[in-house]
Order: C-alpha cells, then sequence, then structure tokens
C-alpha cells in the first residue's frame, strides 16, 4: 500500500497483496457506432426503433388498419403513418385504405389540394365506399368531372351505401349535369325506396311525397303518409337515443322535423362530410352555368341555354345541403313565394320546418308592394316643383 508521498507500509499478516489497475482502451466513435446493434441485440429490453423493425409486417398492417377504422380525423391516420418509412409504406396498403372511417376520410375544403385528391383516389381504389362516395361528389358538384363523379357514386352505391343512393336520386329526378330531358323520375323513385330500405331518413321522406304527388310512382296518399310518419318516427328514435334517452337534446344547427308529435327539439344527426364540403367550397368560390365553383368547363353536348347562357345558378337554399345547379332553373321554387329553390322535397320540407315557414309571403303581395312603391315615386316626382 502507498501512501501520497509514495512510500510503502508492509502489507498485513494474511492480506493478499494489491493487483495492479488497468486502463481501460477509449473507445472511437466508429467502432462504439458497430458495436451498438450487437450490445442491443443482446441486451433483453432494445430500442424503440429495434422493436418496430422487428414486428412482423401483418401486425404493423392490422394496427394501422385499427387506427384508421377509429380514427375522429384525418390528422389521426397521418399521424401514425409519419412514425417511420417502414409505417408509411405499409399504411398504404389496401387493406388499411378499405377500413378507413368517415371522420379519417373528412376532408374540408379549404384543406383540398392534389395530395388530399390522390389520397382519397387511393382509398376509393382499396374499396371504401365512403371514399368513393365523397370523391365522387367533389368531382360532379366541384370539379364538373360529372362522368367520373356519377360512376364513383355508382360503384358505392352498388356497394349498398344509402347516401350515395340517395344522391344518384336526386341526381335522376333533377336531370343533374344535363338537360331536362334527361330526367327519370322511375329511377329516382327507385333509387329512393332502396336508400329507405337501408334506413336513410330523407330518402323515406322524399319517397313518401313523391307517393303523395304520384312523382314517378303511382299516387297513394295512404301509403305516402304512413311514409312520412314512419320517417318522423325514425328521427324521433335517434334523437332520444343521442339524448339518452330523454326527447331534449343538444342544439345543433338545424331541427328536425318533429311537428307532427308535438315537439321541438334539435336533430340528433349532422350533415354528411360531403355536404359540409359543398358548402364550405361555394361559400368562397363563384357558382357559374356550365362550370363548377373553381374548376372545370362546359358540360359536352349542352347548348347554351341548358348551361344557363353563362348566367348564375342557385344553390339550395337548405343550408347543409349544398348541391348546386349544373344548370339554370333545375331546382324547384317554392309555389308561394318563389324566393327559395330546393333540390328535393326533402329539403323543402326540412326548410319549410327550420325557417322558411315564418318567412314565406305570397308573391302576390311582393308584386303590390313593388308597384305600390312605384306609384308613391310617380306621385312625388309629379308634386315636386320644377327647378
Amino acid at each position: 500500500m502507498k501512501t501520497r508521498r509514495g512510500a510503502c507500509y508492509p502489507a498485513a499478516a494474511g492480506e493478499a497483496p494489491e493487483a495492479p489497475r488497468r486502463k481501460r482502451p477509449r473507445r472511437t466513435s466508429a467502432a462504439a457506432g458497430s458495436s451498438a446493434p450487437a450490445a442491443a441485440a443482446g441486451a433483453p429490453a432494445g430500442g424503440l426503433g429495434d422493436m418496430f423493425e422487428e414486428l412482423p409486417d401483418d401486425l404493423v398492417v392490422s394496427i394501422l388498419r385499427d387506427v384508421a377504422s377509429s380514427a375522429g380525423s384525418p390528422a389521426d391516420l397521418a399521424g401514425a403513418m409519419l412514425t417511420c418509412k417502414r409505417f408509411r409504406e405499409l399504411g398504404q396498403s389496401k387493406v388499411v385504405l378499405s377500413r378507413a372511417s368517415p371522420r379519417c376520410l373528412a376532408v374540408r375544403a379549404k384543406s383540398w389540394s392534389d395530395d388530399a385528391h390522390r389520397f382519397l383516389q387511393r382509398c376509393a381504389d382499396a374499396g371504401n365506399l365512403e371514399a368513393c362516395y365523397l370523391l365522387g361528389m367533389i368531382r360532379f358538384y366541384c370539379l364538373g368531372s360529372r362522368g367520373s363523379g356519377a360512376a364513383l357514386m355508382a360503384a358505392a352505391a352498388v356497394g349498398g351505401h344509402r347516401e350515395a343512393l340517395y344522391s344518384l336520386a336526386v341526381i335522376q329526378f333533377n336531370g343533374s349535369g344535363g338537360s331536362k330531358d334527361d330526367r327519370d323520375l322511375r329511377a329516382g323513385a327507385a333509387l329512393c325506396a332502396r336508400a329507405a330500405s337501408l334506413g336513410h331518413v330523407d330518402a323515406l321522406r322524399e319517397l313518401g311525397h313523391c307517393l303523395q304527388d304520384g312523382y314517378g310512382v303511382r299516387r297513394s296518399l295512404l301509403d305516402g303518409r304512413r311514409l312520412l310518419i314512419q320517417a318522423n318516427a325514425r328521427e324521433l328514435a335517434s334523437l332520444t337515443a343521442a339524448g339518452g334517452g330523454s326527447v331534449k337534446a343538444p342544439r345543433r344547427k338545424h331541427s328536425c322535423l318533429l311537428s307532427d308529435f308535438g315537439c321541438r327539439a334539435a336533430a340528433a344527426g349532422e350533415a354528411h362530410a360531403a355536404n359540409r364540403f359543398l358548402v364550405e367550397w361555394f361559400a368562397t368560390r363563384p357558382l357559374v352555368a356550365g362550370g363548377t365553383g373553381g374548376g372545370g368547363g362546359e358540360v359536352a353536348g349542352m347548348t347554351e341555354e341548358e348551361g344557363g347562357g353563362g348566367g348564375a345558378l342557385r344553390m339550395c337554399s337548405q343550408g347543409t345541403c349544398g348541391r348546386p345547379e349544373t344548370r339554370r332553373h333545375e331546382f324547384r321554387r317554392c309555389s308561394v313565394c318563389g324566393v327559395v329553390n330546393y333540390c328535393s322535397r326533402a329539403c323543402q320540407a326540412l326548410h319549410w320546418k327550420m325557417a322558411h315557414k315564418a318567412e314565406c309571403t305570397p308573391m302576390d303581395r311582393w308584386l303590390d308592394a313593388a308597384a305600390g312603391d312605384a306609384q308613391a315615386i310617380n306621385v312625388a316626382a309629379v308634386a315636386a316643383p320644377e327647378p
């Protein structure tokens, strides 16, 4: 044993002499980097990156599929795919994209871009019915691609998508994308019946009005009234389920048609993502005849009169619908005031109960008021002294 000055003391009896200490060689960065994977592989708990690399592809795809099916917004799936390069590649598989939830596909109009278009197209190619319907509505009404948009909605309708069935029925009733002679009332009624059988409340209400008016089907007041009562009953049931068993529910943007039951309450559901996209899109873009807001050109085979002759088109007066006209005078106007217009009878019934019932004024009163104002102006002009 040595002191600070180097003096040595004799070792005690029975104590072993101290072994000389060896200095550990310093490892360079290259040596440390080469030995890190080996050390991590030999360690019982490695890094997260190594754990992800060891997971099989089938397990990662199943996890991403569950994330896509339960995503509450497009950012949820995008955040999972941005974790690493492997997740980004596996997240684009058809198994994942085909299970993407409606909220995961709910693209906003202000966020629309080529990347969003390609994402919806990949989901539609993977067989996602919601993506087919949403992209079909965007192409048909916003981008002016009538053929491809109708084809995508038809693909969703064949798969049993009730929103796509009802939208195709509205297109058939109005002859949207073509001339007035292209309307097919029988096909529209058949599509409404199919959508109503799948539980679409607006389609059930539209079919009830068609039966009452004999529009595309044989007229039957009794059957039409029965379907309208069923539509109100289904809406009441959904409202009760959303309110936790009580009729009163939190206020939303529009009221429902429960006046037949003496009830004034808020609707249980909200507008579809496609309708919200249309409302936001045309709120910031001009709507011109023969084209669309922000893109598209003249529809092939349409004359200037059918396309509108460059005049302004109208939107459906039901605020949560968002459907525009594809030619002038395509939508029906209110027969009393002639101010508002609707793409369907369901939108007319909803807007009547919501607001128009209190605002509707006969057109004769408007004309009488206009004539009275003109007469007062003429009298004032005659009575005024000359300068």
